[in-house]
């Protein structure tokens, strides 16, 4: 065997070629298979005898022409055995590619059949002999006909049918990886290109997970002849299909059949995060690829999933791509939350059964995926999360001033964006360490430097990043402390933000409490009124927090942090010595402003009953800074008039004059202060009999009480001319004399309030007390209706009401012992109050002003204004209580009220009641049933539970008194209250759900409203607003009836029938 492989490498290295012809003719292709494999197998000189057999072999011979053919169909099948070294078959099928062009049009038909056929019995399984592939079909479509069964076919045509048939076959899926690099070498036509793509894509679910990124990589260098579109959606639908698997599993894990195999999460977040790097490394080489993704996604938002959420992530590190990318994420977004919107309040809809893609969770999904070291991710990530919400964050009100009460649920699409930004960063925050750094920076910037906008959105992010990760904050202090040195120049609403969200750091952190100390104490100084209010708001919030008596409990911590953050500056953990030393401090930092301007007296006087019910323990200090102040404006003699002091209140400047004390708050708070501290007494002595510091207690006590009850017995004896604010008084905004009679009236007004208040809780329903109340109030309303008068004469006076000083408690419980105290007992003492019909619409107006208040801003001035909780607590007892007076005396009885051109109680009831219903759903959305389930009608009820039964109790009683409305006569009709009625119904309508069969009847009544009844344009427009809204909701059916139902004549709106 050795002697005829070298005799025939001697007879083709020398120039003897018929001498080598003749030798080859003389050996069987048995033999010459035989020196072939033998030659291979051993590895030496195989190119020496393979090109001696190609010598000897001329092409244009018949017997050349079939060796030729027997050495290709023999050493590709040697190649494939796996038998050889890979130097050795590299080798020969270089040899092979270089001979193939030499082969025939009939040679090479029949060697393309034999790769597609061992193709499809998987004898291909190296893959090493596929090279040869490419050259064969290129060689094979350069021929002009060929044998195709009975006919003939171009050798194009020929190479489209072989491709046709290997596609279309079963590959081997360990050889998908082989096959698609073989294709990159071969001219395809586009129809072929996307017939083996769509192949290749199915043969993704068959190979294993971590053979998908190599296969993924050949196919976006196979993306260079085209099929760009589809290379990319076929990878990202196999991805989307494994993340809905995922989910399904995590869902129902315990039901999946078991022999289903599963793939790891890790496993496939890993193996996603490699093929993304592919697709960003392949759209940087090819900008077309990236032009064809980004279209694709453009017409696809629907096909969202976390991997292409993923992918646009990373593809915006590129940044011809960045601002592209960002636009199509945040059009995605709003898309998604306004099909949303549509969604849930449509039943057409509903029924539609449109499968919904959310924007809002695919991100989600991709951050919490990232966590799987998708560092390419994250910097897009970050860059989103702000994109969202510098676009969808709150916008500044008129003339550039902030909108004061953003707080409240996201229900636009906008505002939903916007949270999801923040939603984004915080658990970016929380999952990666590297871009923390970043977050924090960009958020503590955007707070200083955004002044002219809200920044109430960046203030919730930065507070839920102080809870989640405190200890990463404090590393990075220096931070905080640069922001704490902006705090005199930023809006007041940023610095209570900021400084509240900080308050679990300044707790285990002294050097940054000693730098926000630092920095109040400067900005006390300011020459800004900001500034010094931007330090009392932070001195405030500090006393709140650092309580006297124990050191660090959870129950005194505004927020909760666990034991293992508070591992900080251990070696001065606070004391109680330590406490008390820095709160007297910073009060005695406090009282230098009880000699500034109006306005940051005010927020001390605002700010002191909190401090006192969170740090009861600094009562004597408060309550003798309090009542020190107040004796400066009360006069001692008792048969002096009036009791007070004005002229000290106001200062001057120039020809100007300016409110320098507000006397009404300071009364207001110490009175607030004094009942807080008398019920705590009572309650601490009944518990506990410590008597130890009861006569400190009792004397600023006493003295306080002594005051207010000269105070009341006083400004009783007193009249307006005392005050010098009689009738003749000149209250013109454009003189000096009237804007100080201005100032002094609403001073004496609000005084009069907090006396009313005061002496209604120490009458204790007594007649004779209760008698000094009314009193208190008809002087008050004959200033009010003096103030009212010249204020309607004077063009340049305001005709606005000041706010009243009631708190909102008090006026809950005024309005309950008026209308709903059934007591025997109190009843003589309330009938003083219920007999004067002055005081009881008085009452209803201030809880009407307390509800807007709170519907507005999301707080009410005084005591408890700002805690949540008590606040939603009075607004179910002013519910039960306006509802009952609404229902249970009607408003045909209120002649005198209609005459006078004033609104009725009733009226007031109602606005009371619609400005309750919109305040809940703004600030407390989840506890609307909660509020209708408070009301006496529904606790009678006990088989209403559903709360679209507990609504729709309450929408039936307002259907009939709009009905009752409808019905009555045209001298009868009351515009303004049909239209509360209107108003009120559309809320609660709201809270229906579109399937529910409560909803059905709301749009039946609705309807037959206005087919038979005739009312006035303005008013029909609202029921047709309504109409529309909740049609629009249920069905296009309902909403053409409803729609031909309406006829609009002239002024009027007549039933069809007319």
């Amino acid at each position: 065997m050795k002697g005829e492989m070298d005799k025939l490498v001697s007879l083709a290295e020398g120039d003897h070629i018929t001498e080598l012809q003749n030798y080859l003719s003389a050996l069987t292709d048995e033999k010459i298979k035989a020196l072939m494999t033998n030659s291979a197998l051993k590895g030496k000189r195989v190119g020496a005898m393979l090109k001696g057999i190609f010598k000897g072999s001329p092409s244009n011979s018949s017997e050349g022409a079939n060796r030729r053919l027997l050495v290709y169909e023999h050493c590709i099948p040697l190649c494939e055995s796996g038998d050889l070294q890979a130097e050795v078959a590299a080798d020969m099928i270089g040899l092979l590619m270089l001979e193939t062009h030499t082969l025939s049009g009939p040679s090479l038909a029949k060697l393309a059949s034999l790769f597609v056929d061992a193709i499809k019995v998987g004898k291909m399984g190296s893959g090493k002999s596929l090279e040869l592939f490419p050259t064969v079909l290129t060689a094979l479509a350069a021929c002009e006909a060929l044998t195709y069964g009975k006919g003939e076919l171009s050798g194009e045509e020929y190479k489209k049918q072989l491709i046709n048939s290997l596609c279309s076959s079963r590959w081997d899926p360990q050889c998908v990886i082989h096959f698609t690099t073989m294709f990159r070498d071969v001219p395809l036509s586009l129809e072929e290109l996307q017939f083996l793509v769509e192949k290749v894509v199915r043969m993704f679910a068959k190979l294993d997970l971590q053979e998908i990124p190599p296969l993924v990589y050949q196919l976006l260098l196979l993306s260079a002849k085209g099929c760009k579109r589809q290379i990319l959606d076929g990878i990202i639908s196999y991805f989307k299909e494994q993340d809905i698997h995922q989910e399904e599993e995590e869902k129902h894990g315990e039901n999946l059949d078991l022999e289903v195999q599963s793939i790891p999460q890790d496993q496939l977040r890993h193996v996603e995060g490699t093929v993304i790097l592919h697709v960003v490394f392949a759209i940087r080489l090819d900008h077309e690829l990236g032009r064809e993704f980004l279209k694709g996604f453009k017409t696809s938002y629907g096909d969202l999933c976390p991997f292409s959420v993923a992918l646009l992530l990373s593809v915006a590190r590129i940044q011809r791509y960045e601002e592209q990318v960002f636009d199509l994420l945040k059009a995605a977004v709003v898309k998604s939350f306004k099909d949303k919107q549509l969604l849930q309040g449509s039943k057409f809809l509903q029924d539609l059964q449109l499968g919904q893609c959310s924007a809002a969770k695919m991100i989600l999904d991709t951050v919490r995926n990232s966590v799987f070291g998708w560092d390419h991710v994250t910097q897009g990530m970050v860059q989103l999360g702000f994109f969202l919400m510098d676009a969808f964050g709150p916008k500044p009100g008129p003339f550039g001033k902030a909108s004061e009460g953003s707080g409240g649920v996201a229900r636009t699409p906008p505002q939903q964006a916007c949270k999801l930004g923040g939603q984004v960063l915080l658990q970016g925050f929380k999952m990666h360490e590297p871009i923390r750094g970043e977050i924090l920076e960009q958020v503590l910037n955007r707070l200083v430097t955004k002044t002219a906008s809200p920044v109430s959105h960046y203030l919730e992010l930065f507070s839920d990043i102080v809870i989640s990760a405190p200890m990463i904050l404090l590393e990075s202090s220096s931070k905080l402390t640069e922001t704490f040195d902006h705090l005199s120049h930023l809006p007041l609403a940023t610095v209570q933000g900021l400084l509240k969200a900080v308050q679990p750091l300044l707790k285990v952190s002294m050097s940054l409490k000693d730098a926000l100390i630092l920095v109040l104490r400067k900005a006390m100084f300011s020459s800004q009124l900001d500034g010094r209010k931007s330090a009392v708001t932070g001195f405030l919030l500090l006393l709140k927090n650092f309580k006297v008596l124990g050191s660090l409990a959870s129950s005194q911590c505004s927020q909760a942090i666990s034991s293992s953050q508070v591992q900080v500056d251990v070696h001065s953990r606070f004391n109680s010595a330590a406490n008390e030393a820095f709160c007297l401090e910073i009060l005695s930092s406090l009282r230098r402003c009880l000699g500034q301007q109006a306005d940051v007296r005010l927020m001390l006087y605002e700010g002191f009953y909190d401090v006192l019910r969170r740090n009861s323990q600094l009562a004597s200090s408060i309550m003798q800074t309090l009542l020190s102040q107040l004796r400066r404006y009360y006069e001692p003699e008792q048969d002096l008039l009036p009791p007070v002091k004005l002229e000290p209140c106001i200062t001057t400047h120039g020809d100007q004059i300016f409110l320098q004390e507000p006397l009404a708050h300071l009364v207001s708070c110490t009175v607030h202060c004094l009942l807080w501290l008398q019920n705590m007494h009572t309650a601490t002595t009944d518990d506990s009999g410590d008597d130890d510091d009861d006569e400190e207690e009792e004397g600023y006590r006493s003295d306080l009480q002594a005051i207010l009850e000269s105070t009341t017995r006083r400004m009783l004896k007193s009249e307006l001319e005392d005050f010098e604010l009689d009738k003749s008084a000149e209250f013109s905004l454009a003189s000096s004399v009237g804007v100080k009679n201005n100032i002094y009236a609403v001073l004496v007004m609000g005084v009069y309030e907090v006396l009313m208040e005061y002496n209604f809780i120490k009458a204790n329903y007594n007649k004779s007390h209760l008698e000094g109340v009314t009193e208190l109030f008809s002087r008050y309303h004959r200033l009010s209706e003096i103030l009212r008068e010249k204020s309607g004469k004077s063009r340049t006076s305001s005709n606005k009401t000041p706010r009243s000083l009631l708190s909102m408690g008090f006026a809950s419980t005024l309005i309950t012992a008026i209308f709903r105290d059934n007591a025997q007992s109190r009843e003589e003492g309330l009938s003083v109050l219920r007999s004067n019909g002055e005081f009881v619409r008085y009452a209803l107006s201030v809880v009407v002003q307390k509800i807007q208040q709170l519907e507005e801003t999301g707080h009410t001035d005084g005591p408890d204004g700002q805690n949540a909780d008590r606040a939603f607590r009075f607004l179910c007892d002013m519910t039960r209580v306006l509802m009952w007076r609404y229902t249970n005396i009607p408003s045909v009885v209120e002649e005198a009220g209609r005459k006078e051109r004033r609104c009725s109680l009733s009226q007031l009831c109602l606005e009371g009641l619609l400005r309750i219903f919109n305040a809940c759903q703004q600030r407390f959305p989840d506890k609307m049933t909660q509020l209708l389930s408070t009301m006496e009608a529904a606790e009678d009820d006990g088989e209403q539970e559903d709360a679209s039964e507990v609504n729709y109790f309450y929408i039936r009683q307002f259907q009939r008194a709009l009905f009752t409305q409808l019905s009555g006569s045209e001298e009868d009709f009351n515009s303004r209250e049909a239209q509360l009625l209107v108003s009120i119904l559309a809320v609660l309508s709201r809270q229906l759900q579109p399937t529910s069969k409560q909803f059905v009847q709301m749009i039946t009544w609705t309807v037959k409203i206005c087919k038979e009844t005739s009312f006035v344009c303005m008013f029909s427009t609202r029921v047709l607003q309504v109409c529309c809204w909740s049609s629009a909701r249920t069905s296009t059916a309902s909403w053409e009836t409803s729609i031909r139902t309406w006829r609009w004549k002239g002024r009027l709106i007549l039933p069809s029938s007319t």
